[in-house]
């Protein structure tokens, strides 16, 4: 079983003042039987990152319909959570309302960045409208530096979360290096969050990260798929299974994806995002330089 890559999405055109570079961290939500939205993360020339979308065809995911001339999240004015990038991570439909969780970032000092998550609501417009200015995975004592890389899926009446989490940044030849591992949270409300006292995953020798976690459920089995961050080897992406989603065993020969031998997806691979579309599994991800070389698609053969 594998992951066949039908190619190259899409790549930002670098034609408009907040879209210069990037189409980072693809994340899909099937809008009707007839749209495939994949809201994305531009930079602009400050390396600002804020998000738009395409529309894909969903029996053709190559086939561009429509893409959004002006971002449909916004940075958060100077000092907030937000105010270097607010990036689609997550949308889902919930209690009537389309909802997208974000990843805020700003920049800091000594170390490059900190982020967290936060929440905002789509309006009529198709723009979405921030929930508040601080975030809903805010700081805490365990997790000072990173909440953020949110991923979401309906459970009945709640939600579940699976997000990155750090509280460590390390030096090593001259660099430093955040320590970011899978935790897995639950609401009621998509607000107010319980996190599992239970790491669900954590980095293994030689690596410093695992992140961007996409989930899915079926068969009473949770599949994740994820990015891979060494210090020896560019992004690659993991997999690792569960029957309750919080234990979870790692099986990254499994994951059916890999860098291509030449290609926009030929020095690295990373940020998947993994959606049901009728009776075919779709991936979205990134390959070369962190989402410059655009997304791609591959779809899921058994």
């Amino acid at each position: 079983m594998a992951w066949r890559k039908l190619g190259r999405v899409f790549q930002t055109p670098g034609d408009t003042a907040w879209a210069k570079s990037h189409a980072a961290y693809p994340t899909a939500n099937l809008r009707s039987p007839d749209c495939l939205r994949v809201y994305y993360t531009a930079l602009d020339a400050g390396q600002f990152g804020q998000g738009g979308y395409v529309d894909l065809d969903p029996r053709d995911p190559l086939k561009v319909l429509d893409v959004a001339p002006a971002p449909v999240i916004t940075l958060g004015e100077a000092g907030d959570f937000d105010d270097a990038g607010a990036n689609p991570f997550s949308v889902v439909d919930f209690r009537g309302q389309k909802r997208m969780y974000y990843l805020g970032w700003q920049r800091t000092l000594r170390a490059p960045y900190q982020t967290f998550t936060g929440l905002a609501f789509e309006g009529a417009d198709g723009r979405f409208e921030k929930w508040r200015r601080v975030p809903v995975l805010e700081r805490t004592h365990e997790e000072p530096h990173i909440r953020g890389a949110p991923y979401i899926v309906p459970h009945g009446d709640r939600l579940r979360l699976w997000y990155t989490s750090s509280s460590q940044w390390t030096e090593l030849d001259g660099q430093l290096h955040y320590h970011v591992l899978i935790r897995h949270a639950v609401s009621d409300d998509g607000i107010s969050w319980t996190v599992d006292p239970h790491v669900c995953l954590e980095p293994g020798p030689g690596e410093y990260a695992l992140g961007r976690p996409s989930v899915i459920m079926e068969g009473g089995l949770y599949r994740m798929w994820y990015s891979i961050r060494k210090f020896e080897h560019p992004y690659a992406i993991g997999y690792a299974e569960s029957r309750d989603g919080i234990r979870w065993t790692r099986m990254d020969e499994a994951a059916g994806i890999s860098r291509s031998e030449t290609d926009w997806d030929s020095e690295m691979i990373c940020f998947p995002n993994v959606i049901r579309v009728g009776d075919q599994l779709l991936m979205f991800y990134n390959g070369n330089n962190h989402g410059a070389s655009g997304f791609g698609c591959a779809v899921w053969e058994a």
